[in-house]
């Protein structure tokens, strides 16, 4: 497996920040990062999969419990969503989009092209586990109690 490299990681992070700053209007802050070898999420997780393509490679999958999914998908719809619906994963698949994209700016500024893939959205209970890459879990977390797992397994 290979080590973890903080110049994999810290663009996500810085990515995440500023589209949910720049996009809602939210103020997150980082929780503290953990190596997460067994990826299990609950029945009432979002969970949004993306591929990175190119000069480096791996995927980021990010986690949204359904109530934070909805605070979310409301404010960027700027209407109430109350369901997991439709509109609700789109909404939150093209938030994902931004912050990938975002990410891939910042390593470009850096030397580094990557591409992403189309988004994969799953629900319910289910588990990943990798030995391609270390993967590294860091919550990002809004209004004092609201939660983002992001999950980055990366090579260079």
């Amino acid at each position: 497996m290979a080590a973890v490299n903080a110049d994999y990681i810290n663009p996500f992070l810085l990515a995440s920040t500023k589209v949910l700053k720049d996009m809602m209007m939210l103020d997150a802050k980082l929780g503290k990062p953990y190596l997460n070898k067994n990826m299990t999420f609950s029945a009432d997780s979002l969970l949004i999969m993306l591929g990175v393509t190119g000069e480096m490679k791996g995927q980021v999958i990010l986690c949204f419990h359904n109530d934070v999914a909805l605070d979310l998908a409301s404010k960027m719809c700027m209407m109430p969503v109350t369901e997991m619906n439709e509109l609700a994963q789109s909404a939150i698949c093209e938030l994902c989009n931004m912050i990938l994209g975002n990410a891939a700016t910042v390593f470009s500024t850096k030397g580094v092209t990557i591409d992403i893939t189309p988004p994969t959205t799953c629900q319910g209970n289910v588990s990943f586990s990798t030995d391609y890459a270390a993967n590294i879990c860091v919550p990002v977390v809004y209004e004092d109690d609201k939660t983002i797992e992001i999950n980055v397994s990366i090579k260079g």
